[in-house]
C-alpha cells in the first residue's frame, strides 16, 4: 500500500505524454502502480462476482444458442491482436449477420439474456481474465474488432493503443448507450460510425493518454459505476471539463 500511495502522489497530476518526454521514472512507476491496481481490482472482482457466475452460466446454457462465453480477436496493446472473453449476448454468427460488428437498438441478434447482460455490463466481467493475463487493463481504450479499428483516422490508429485496452474507459462512459446515437435516416451504421463516431472516440482516447494517471483511472472507474445507475448522466463532462466537445450530430 505504501508503494501504491507513493506512486499515486508522484503521477496523479502529470500527463502520460509529459512523463514520457521528461523523466521516464515517474512513467514507469505509474505503469507499475496501474498494473498492481489491475491485479488487485481483478482479484477482488473475481471473489465478489464468483457466486453469480454459476447462475449466469446456467441461464446462458439453457437459453439462446447455449453458449456461455464469447471469444473474439481484438486489437490490443501496440496494435497486436489478442483474444477477448465475454459472456455471450448475441448469436454466435452475429459478426456476419445484420449490421455485423455494430449493435443497434432492439438488435434481433441479441440472445434472451443479452439485453440484461449488456445493460448492466455483466457481459464484460470475464474480461477480468484478460486483465490478469496482461492483455488488458481495468481502464483504457475499448478493444476493437479489426473492422472497427480501421474506421479510426490513420493518425488515431497509430497511437490509440499506446496504452493497454481497458474493460472501461472514457470512451465507454461517454458512449454508455452507443446504440441510441445511430440515426434513423437510412444512413448505413458503419458509414456513420466511420464518419462521426470513430473520429470522436479517437479524440476521447487521446485525451485519456494526455491525462493518464491513477487519479484519472479511479475517477473513470467510479464514473463507470455511476453511468450504469444513471445512464443519462453527464457527470464525466462536469468532472473533466476539457473533454473534447461532442460533434453536433451526437448532441
Amino acid at each position: 500500500m505504501l508503494l501504491v500511495t507513493s506512486c499515486w502522489l508522484q503521477v496523479k497530476t502529470t500527463s502520460n505524454q509529459q512523463l514520457a518526454t521528461s523523466n521516464p521514472q515517474p512513467l514507469r512507476m505509474y505503469k507499475l502502480t496501474k498494473r498492481l491496481l489491475d491485479l488487485l481490482i481483478s482479484l477482488v472482482a473475481i471473489i465478489v462476482f464468483l457466486p453469480f457466475f454459476i447462475p449466469i452460466a446456467l441461464l446462458l446454457k439453457f437459453t439462446g444458442e447455449g453458449y456461455i462465453f464469447y471469444f473474439q480477436d481484438r486489437i490490443g496493446y501496440k496494435n497486436k491482436k489478442f483474444r477477448i472473453r465475454k459472456f455471450a449476448t448475441m448469436l454466435l454468427a452475429s459478426p456476419s449477420l445484420g449490421t455485423g460488428s455494430i449493435t443497434v437498438q432492439k438488435d434481433w441478434r441479441l440472445t434472451p439474456m443479452g439485453p440484461f447482460l449488456r445493460k448492466t455490463k455483466i457481459n464484460e466481467i470475464p474480461q477480468i481474465m484478460n486483465v490478469l493475463l496482461g492483455d488488458m487493463s481495468i481502464v483504457g481504450p475499448r478493444p476493437q474488432m479489426e473492422v472497427d479499428f480501421m474506421k479510426f483516422p490513420p493518425e488515431i490508429r497509430e497511437v490509440i493503443n499506446n496504452v493497454k485496452p481497458g474493460i472501461t474507459g472514457i470512451g465507454s462512459i461517454v458512449f454508455r448507450d452507443e446504440e441510441r446515437y445511430f440515426p434513423n435516416n437510412g444512413e448505413d451504421p458503419h458509414t456513420f460510425s466511420a464518419r462521426v463516431l470513430a473520429p470522436y472516440k479517437g479524440k476521447l482516447e487521446l485525451w485519456y493518454q494526455d491525462h493518464a494517471g491513477i487519479l484519472t483511472d479511479l475517477q473513470i472507474i467510479f464514473l463507470t459505476a455511476w453511468v450504469i445507475l444513471f445512464k443519462k448522466s453527464q457527470l464525466a463532462f462536469r468532472w473533466f471539463r476539457d473533454l473534447p466537445e461532442k460533434p453536433e450530430e451526437l448532441r
